[in-house]
């Protein structure tokens, strides 16, 4: 349970008040997981007089989890740890731990680069490049709107508490998520040593959040195509791309299949139980595994997008 208190002396937590960020919202959020109380106090002034032993101070104050002061702890990538970041970096692998988390080092690793290290860098005033045509809320932004809008009498500790709720949501779906990343990673890695070299496709069993650890891994290097099991049924075939930050297929579907599918796409493709092939033509659906191989007979005997 996380409430704000009105008195500096009833706190076991304190950062600042006024306009809130992502930062210090998280920050509270992962309190709120790992001590399972807290009692915060929203100030900008911050004096050892009446503070509680043993209360965490963040994002104010100019101590160990503020990151204002000049000499403020940087990761070894040159961004400075937010409040939120030195807090992850104090008490992250204990709170997973105290989730039952196994893989720690993993899961905190991955939640740290998926992330944290975002908002750090965000706080930090290291701003993603963004090219395109529409605006992007990324989460900071989000975090932004729950502040008392203009002339709305919102009250700026309920909006504040909604906030916290709302990341600690996001801490836990981000929790489980990762878990089932480094477990996917694991596998995807085991497959793909399982390869004969310059392989050109990988088939998987079940579905995978495949492609980070694929992207990663040299032995995969010639994969074109990953086919897996559907939850609408049969089975789906994407194509890989370049690189994590280059989405450009290395190999595309025939431009004739785009946006086609049932008896058309069969008539146009030749190849029987073909079901749909997206405009985009990155992904493919069909009804059966026979119908994958065929796809894959066709289609890896001709050049790539290189």
């Amino acid at each position: 349970m996380v409430r704000v208190v009105q008195k500096i002396e009833d706190a076991n937590c304190i950062t600042h008040n006024g306009t809130m960020h992502a930062d210090e919202v998280f920050a509270t959020a992962l309190l709120e997981m790992y001590l399972g109380d807290v009692r915060v106090y929203r100030t900008t002034v911050v004096s050892s007089q009446n503070i509680q032993d043993g209360t965490i101070v963040y994002d104010v104050g100019r101590g160990k989890f503020d990151h204002h002061q000049i000499d403020a702890v940087k990761r070894d990538n040159g961004i400075t740890y937010s409040s939120v970041g030195l807090l992850w970096k104090e008490f992250g692998k204990d709170l997973l731990k105290k989730y039952d988390f196994s893989l720690i080092d993993e899961m905190f690793n991955g939640i740290d680069k998926d992330l944290v290290e975002g908002i750090d860098g965000d706080d930090n005033g290291v701003f993603p490049k963004i090219e395109c045509p529409y605006k992007v809320k990324t989460l900071p932004a989000i975090i932004k709107i729950f502040n008392p809008s203009f002339d709305s009498g919102e009250d700026e500790s309920e909006q504040f508490l909604k906030a916290v709720q709302l990341a600690k949501m996001i801490w836990e779906e981000e929790f489980y998520y990762i878990q089932g990343k480094v477990i996917a990673e694991q596998k995807v890695n085991d497959l793909l040593e399982e390869l004969e070299d310059n392989s050109l496709y990988l088939i998987l069993d079940e579905y995978l959040p495949y492609e980070e650890a694929l992207l990663a891994n040299p032995k995969a290097e010639s994969i074109l195509f990953v086919a897996f099991p559907s939850n609408r049924g049969g089975y789906a075939i994407k194509t890989v791309p370049k690189s994590i930050d280059d989405h450009t297929a290395r190999k595309d579907f025939p431009e004739e299949w785009g946006g086609l599918q049932n008896e058309e796409l069969e008539s146009v493709s030749k190849i029987a139980g073909l079901r749909f092939c997206h405009s985009g033509r990155f992904i493919v659906t069909c009804d059966s595994l026979q119908s994958v191989y065929q796809v894959f007979e066709l289609l890896c005997k001709e050049p790539s997008n290189e």
